[in-house]
């Protein structure tokens, strides 16, 4: 049952990302783009969202456990420090020359574009990267 409904939840997700058109690299740096030749359609995309995540935790802050874990699992972190800045802005710089973030990316993989297929696999290996750095140290 948490499969399905994992499974159910990222398609949901990613046919929302597809029709937003945020799997757009294109779009996303239009929007980004507030200099230039501005396009802030996907405004709309956060004023839907932002309503219904505030509605799920709110739902979610009145009940004992999820409806399918054994309990909540809260972030480890709860403060911001270097390291969650560093983080941001490696992700914001990333997310504003490419016009890609990981879950756009990976949801934009069943449209097939090599640039794409490209992003995601320089994601990974920096992922990867990363990961064998931090074992290292």
């Amino acid at each position: 049952m948490v499969m399905l409904a994992a499974a159910l939840a990222g398609l949901v997700f990613g046919l929302g990302l597809v029709v937003s058109a945020m799997v757009d690299p294109a779009k996303v740096l239009g929007f980004l783009d507030l200099a230039g030749d501005w396009d802030p359609s996907l405004i709309l995309v956060m004023a839907g969202a932002i309503p219904v995540a505030a509605l799920g935790f709110a739902l979610g802050r009145k009940r004992d456990r999820p409806l399918l874990a054994p309990d909540f699992q809260a972030p480890g972190a709860d403060r911001v420090d270097r390291r969650l800045l560093r983080g941001a802005a490696l992700f914001g710089a990333g997310w504003g020359l490419a016009g890609y973030c990981p879950g756009p990316a990976l949801a934009g993989l069943a449209l097939g574009a090599w640039q794409t297929w490209a992003f995601t696999a320089a994601m990974l290996v920096g992922m990867a990267a990363h990961e064998a750095w931090q074992s290292s140290r």
